[in-house]
């Protein structure tokens, strides 16, 4: 097993950040990049008009194109689609089209210069406004080919089954990749959070994302992608071949065995739970094999709006989730306004780091009456069904502000209120925060991302945040044994509890509850079920005391066989 650095060449292969598990070989498919612009030509003033309206159509285009693809798509897949096309859809970008062509430029050097001024701004903003500037490239293209007359860019059509390759995927691309043609995802940029990462778990696809220089990944070569390892073996044996798609396979079928209650080979209990993100999601999540919600996010009823949802819109939603879940832990997470999620009612726009600003229960605090309306709503909703409803809150940073939110809860008629740990300062005061909370819930993707100072959107910095680091699972351990000590249930809902392998880890640290994509419950239950408490601890010890990330998967990997 190879502990290269992210992009390696070692024995063949490439690494990078594992992405799910799984392997997959087959014949590379690389994305065509984007043809080159042709030189800049004037445009006489009096065919300007024409010139702008031709460049706007071809925006109006990608426009109803990602509309359309939206509406064919759903769960993760649909809400990256629509937040694109609006992206496409801002008046302020035609204007600044129009504007430009009408200055002089050609129609696809206008398009071209609107969308990099769009694009330096959101680099300038940093955090999830930086992450979207992938976004914008493709925006961009498909515009500029359009106008051009040129083929969009696309998923390649080889024809048969392939390993998708790419400098990094677009949204538009990866929602409706078809798993039946597509074996595996390599992308040179990218991270553990990235929309490349989340869809392909949504998918079940074994996925490595910043690999570094993929010039080797021709089209037409044979690799190995191993998802567990992060790995991707070039021109593999095959023998190798054929022992990856007996593991598969019998992969496959262990989880399909096992069913009903996370639990070790021994019988110690680990809540198995859904991650679930908006109500198109509600009946794929309710159908999977889980214990319930571990993570609801509420926000997609504040999104692309001017002014907040109001009581009985609140009321009527969460209800349609209690229901669904009628007799299982439903676990609500408020309001998380702010960095990723600016909102115009809830958010400062003059903010120079929206990830350290005013965000989650620090919005909160700023406008009560947002909190407020929703606990009512929350508990309204619960009293009318037979959901276990339980309430926490984001962005928690010391134990006053814990406190505060468990009183606000149980002021509503809510039994059990608990705070997220996403940033260092939780972790450390974690048994203070147990103490005034009725659970912790740790949101890996933001506790990384705050523990190595690492802008999630810098390729380069990816590493850093991929969930195995020691450092991170420090953290982890911390606070899980804050909560046994107070007797408090620790759960982790970041992108961490839907590894398999690290989810052993996890419970070696003391975590009581994985919340996940349901796609990825199964084989999280079926690993659990080969391995007792106390090799789950012995593993822990393992990725705790390795140098780094991918030693401590690669120690780990060998050790749980």
């Amino acid at each position: 097993m190879t502990t290269t650095a992210p992009g390696a060449v070692a024995a063949s292969a490439l690494t990078g950040i594992a992405v799910g598990s799984g392997s997959a070989a087959g014949p590379v498919a690389r994305m065509a990049p984007m043809p080159a612009l042709p030189e800049p030509r004037a445009v006489a003033a009096a065919d300007a008009p024409a010139e702008a309206e031709a460049a706007l159509s071809a925006l109006r285009d990608t426009v109803a194109d990602l509309e359309l693809r939206a509406a064919k798509a759903s769960g993760a897949a649909a809400e990256v689609l629509s937040a694109q096309s609006m992206m496409a859809a801002d008046p302020v970008l035609a204007d600044r089209v129009r504007d430009l062509v009408l200055g002089g430029r050609d129609g696809a050097h206008a398009l071209h210069a609107a969308f990099g001024e769009f694009r330096a701004a959101l680099e300038a903003a940093g955090g999830y406004f930086a992450e979207r500037t992938a976004d914008l490239d493709d925006l961009r293209d498909r515009s500029v080919a359009r106008l051009l007359g040129l083929p969009v860019p696309g998923l390649p059509a080889p024809g048969h089954p392939f390993v998708l390759v790419a400098e990094d995927l677009a949204p538009a691309d990866t929602a409706l990749l078809d798993p039946g043609l597509v074996l595996a995802l390599v992308t040179e940029r990218g991270g553990p959070t990235s929309h490349t990462a989340i869809l392909a778990k949504a998918l079940g696809l074994p996925a490595v994302v910043g690999c570094g220089d993929t010039t080797a990944l021709t089209d037409g070569r044979t690799v190995l992608v191993d998802a567990a390892a992060g790995t991707v073996q070039l021109d593999p044996a095959a023998e190798a071949v054929a022992s990856a798609a007996a593991h598969e396979r019998r992969r496959r079928e262990r989880s399909a065995r096992v069913r009903g209650a996370g639990r070790t080979a021994d019988g110690h209990p680990v809540k198995l739970l859904a991650n679930l993100g908006a109500l198109h999601e509600l009946s794929g999540a309710a159908a999977a094999d889980s214990e319930g919600v571990g993570l609801f996010r509420t926000e997609f009823l504040y999104l692309d709006r001017t002014e907040a949802p109001g009581l009985d819109e609140q009321t009527s939603a969460y209800r349609q989730v209690f229901d669904a879940f009628a007799g299982r832990r439903v676990v609500v997470r408020t309001l998380d306004a702010g960095a990723d999620k600016p909102l115009p009612f809830a958010t400062s726009a003059d903010e120079q780091n929206p990830a350290l600003g005013v965000r989650g229960l620090r919005a909160a605090a700023r406008d009560p009456e947002l909190m407020e309306t929703q606990l009512a709503a929350v508990a309204a909703a619960a009293a009318a069904g037979s959901a276990d409803v339980w309430v926490m809150a984001p962005m928690v940073s010391v134990p006053a502000e814990a406190a505060g939110f468990a009183a606000r809860v149980r002021a509503h008629g809510l039994p059990f209120a608990g705070a997220m740990v996403e940033v260092p300062a939780a972790a450390l005061r974690a048994e203070a925060m147990a103490e005034v909370c009725d659970f912790l819930s740790i949101g890996t993707n933001d506790l990384a991302q705050y523990t190595f100072a690492a802008d999630r959107t810098l390729g380069s910095l990816a590493g850093l945040l991929d969930p195995w680091q020691p450092a991170l699972l420090e953290l982890v351990r911390m606070t899980a044994r804050a909560g046994e000590r107070r007797g408090r249930p620790v759960g982790v809902c970041g992108e961490a509890a839907a590894d398999p392998l690290l989810a052993l880890v996890l419970v070696g640290l003391g975590v009581t509850s994985l919340s996940a994509a349901p796609a990825c419950l199964p084989e999280v239950r079926a690993t659990l079920a080969e391995h007792t408490l106390d090799d789950c601890r012995t593993l822990a010890t393992v990725a705790l005391t390795a140098e780094n990330a991918l030693a401590a998967r690669a120690a780990v990997l060998a050790r749980a066989g």
